[in-house]
């Protein structure tokens, strides 16, 4: 089913911080903040993820951010996705407010619950049979500390007592909120708390649309306009089709995801060269602005 439009398209870059280099990452940000992109992207995993397995090097993602607020002057930062289970949202919300006053009022706030088993394992990390209802009290405990003077919940698993959260966002009434969710109950946290909803779980247009439907569903549920929450899609891995060389294949993924509604659109930049894949995509930009409808 093709969607109608009604957000402007905008597009990313992510250099994940896995098998990279602290030269590359800084490459691509610069490239992202002058070629004009809309925003540019990390993830948060303490071990390396995929095929490759968890002893791969990866850098710290919300360290990232901040390195990317003072490299660059225009650009949006974001993580795709803050894994909650990681860190308490005390300190999450405090994370967030730095990186957004770092950054002037840049930061796209990306969470969610958390999926890598064996990052929890390793570390000793509590939470992962709970995820999506630790992250429902965490977006109730940050939303609250970045908009309240005070900040009491006794919930089921985070206990907070008069507790202050100073300063508040550059952003008012707080940075937009990213969620990352593929299924029923985590539609649930998206509609209640959520700006963007990132699709996970789909590895094609066809699959994120049916995804969407879950989305719309909880919507009419909870009685909010589906419209108001826009859709976003991390995509340039290989089971897109794209080797990061043709340009074609591209243009022709990004229309896809975009007749569909998916009008935030985050495109991976595979290895090893990261900075190549990026001057490419670059080059490629104002052709992907008029990606349109078919």
């Amino acid at each position: 089913m093709l969607l109608d439009v009604v957000h402007p398209l905008r597009l990313g870059l992510k250099n994940s911080g896995q098998d990279t280099t602290i030269e590359a990452l800084r490459d691509v940000w610069r490239i992202a903040d002058e070629a004009g992109f809309d925003h540019v992207w990390v993830f948060d995993h303490l071990a390396s993820i995929g095929t490759v397995g968890p002893d791969r090097p990866v850098y710290e993602g919300w360290a990232l951010q901040a390195a990317i607020a003072q490299a660059t002057s225009r650009v949006r930062i974001g993580c795709m996705v803050t894994g909650n289970t990681y860190r308490n949202p005390a300190l999450l919300a405090k994370l967030a407010v730095t990186v957004d006053h770092l950054s002037g009022g840049r930061l796209e706030f990306g969470i969610g619950a958390a999926w890598a088993e064996i990052e929890h394992q390793m570390y000793g990390i509590e939470g992962l049979d709970h995820r999506v209802g630790r992250l429902r009290e965490s977006l109730e405990v940050i939303t609250s500390l970045w908009t309240k003077d005070r900040t009491t919940l006794d919930g089921r698993y985070y206990h907070f007592n008069d507790a202050i959260g100073n300063p508040k966002p550059v952003q008012k009434p707080h940075p937009p909120i990213w969620i990352g969710a593929g299924g029923p109950q985590m539609m649930e946290v998206v509609v209640r708390f959520a700006d963007v909803w990132n699709c996970a779980g789909a590895s094609t247009p066809q699959e994120a649309a049916e995804k969407g439907k879950m989305l719309e569903a909880a919507c009419e549920q909870a009685g909010r306009d589906p419209a108001s929450i826009r859709r976003s899609v991390q995509h340039g891995s290989v089971q897109d089709g794209w080797d990061g060389r043709n340009r074609g294949r591209l243009l022709d993924i990004v229309g896809q995801y975009f007749e569909r509604g998916f009008t935030e659109q985050v495109i991976y930049l595979p290895g090893p060269d990261h900075v190549r894949v990026a001057e490419g995509v670059a080059e490629a930009l104002p052709e992907l602005r008029s990606a349109l409808v078919r």
